[in-house]
């Protein structure tokens, strides 16, 4: 029996843009290379992000999800304030309950920087590529569920 490529569901914080744009590129890369379809969609800042998984775990009339897996890129930048802690402690925590409590494969590029430098090294898919980690992460987390599934 022919398995058919995994569907991905990206979620991409764009309060910077042009960092969302770049950490997308590694992210499409690897799954134009590996055949995953996927589909894109926005949100404001990175403490959206979680309530927009919730929203798309629990879309579909049957309860499953219409996508086999998820990246999710953002940046969270160091500022004057305390509002950096709050934005990176509470959205991952919350999709950290969400990932626990579904199961859902998911990758990670949500960047934590202390500066726009740190972003755009990480972001930038022909240095650290945080997107392309982030969509092979979640990719192997796809595979795993595969195997636990029987």
């Amino acid at each position: 029996m022919k398995q058919t490529a995994p569907h991905a569901l990206v979620i991409e914080a764009r309060f910077y843009g042009d960092l969302a744009d770049a950490l997308f590129e590694g992210v499409r890369r690897v799954f134009d290379a590996r055949g995953v379809t996927y589909e894109r969609i926005a949100v404001p800042g990175v403490l959206e992000i979680p309530a927009a998984l919730s929203m798309a775990l629990t879309a579909s009339d049957d309860g499953r999800a219409e996508f086999d897996l998820v990246v999710l890129n953002g940046c969270v930048i160091r500022g004057e304030t305390g509002h950096y802690d709050i934005v990176a402690g509470e959205s991952n925590r919350a999709i950290m309950d969400l990932v626990v409590e579904t199961g859902v494969p998911l990758g990670n590029a949500i960047l934590t920087v202390e500066n726009g430098e740190q972003a755009w090294d990480r972001a930038d898919p022909e240095r650290r590529n945080k997107g392309g980690h982030a969509a092979e992460a979640a990719l192997a987390m796809y595979e795993l569920a595969a195997r636990f599934a029987g």
